[in-house]
């Protein structure tokens, strides 16, 4: 059996070649139309035909992946600027021997907590979040060390050695703050799947992040659900109309999904 692989979020779905009819880039060009159903997006057509577009990452994981990416990106914005109020009560501290109450501790503070729990599966952005150790410990030893200074010389020491390390540290994590936001925008290239039911006209539109790689599997290989399902995972109804099987790869699964069943035929009626 011929499957595509397409990323969703941090899951990776199949579909059989047979249920797929095309798939184009996803240009934000859909025709919207009122519904309650939050996955419907819009309607493209597609040889003449109106086609429902559904964003499978709300029904797989809750929200969208733009959602999703722009919220990261946010939150990255949002601790660079943590970085630089750190600096700053930090040469003030220095400045007008003011009390520094700043985290010492790079695990401590709300960017170290994050960053140490944090998990992706984007390879390329995992690889940047790994270099911000290094800085990022090197800033908050700052602290420690230039008011140790500061207290025992008056001759602007470490304010001249606050400078010089600011400008060589923070510079790298601004820069490497940038590169992250980048990527996470680089790794996002939605497409939209248009189904079929019979191999000739469409029947839904499903956007994803993007293409992974297409694979071939002997049935043997496919996991039914009813191997979780009877070990006490439970799968929600829907779910579970819609999810055909698993694919093992490597160190973990490709979802089966199949279009034809993954809206209710009420559903559909109601976003036609």
């Amino acid at each position: 059996m011929d499957f595509i692989n397409f990323k969703v979020g941090s899951k990776t779905i199949a579909l059989k070649i047979l249920d797929i009819l095309l798939t184009e880039r996803y240009e934000n060009n859909l025709t919207e139309l009122p519904n309650e159903n939050k996955s419907f997006i819009g309607v493209k057509d597609y040889l003449g035909t109106p086609t429902p577009i559904f964003d499978l990452g709300i029904v797989l994981n809750n929200q969208s992946t733009h959602v999703a990416n722009q919220a990261l990106s946010d939150l990255l914005i949002a601790k660079e600027k943590d970085h630089q109020d750190w600096l700053d009560a930090l040469e003030n501290s220095l400045t007008n021997s003011v009390p520094f109450e700043k985290a010492k501790d790079p695990d401590k503070c709300a960017f170290g907590t994050w960053y140490n729990n944090f998990k992706t599966d984007n390879d390329e952005l995992r690889v940047i979040l790994k270099k911000f150790d290094q800085p990022h410990r090197e800033l908050h030893a700052m602290a420690d060390e230039l008011l140790t200074i500061n207290q025992n010389d008056s001759s602007g020491e470490a304010l001249a050695l606050f400078h010089e390390k600011k400008r060589k540290i923070f510079t790298v994590l601004v820069r490497l703050f940038q590169t992250a936001r980048e990527q996470i925008t680089l790794d996002y290239k939605p497409i939209i799947i248009f189904t079929t039911k019979d191999g000739k006209t469409p029947h839904i539109g499903l956007l994803v992040d993007k293409v992974e790689d297409s694979l071939t599997v002997n049935k043997d290989d496919i996991k039914p659900l009813e191997q979780l399902t009877s070990v006490g995972f439970d799968i929600d109804p829907q779910t579970r109309h819609m999810m055909k099987g698993l694919i093992n790869m490597d160190n973990k699964h490709s979802i089966i999904i199949d279009p034809k069943v993954i809206f209710s035929p009420q559903q559909q009626a109601e976003t036609a």
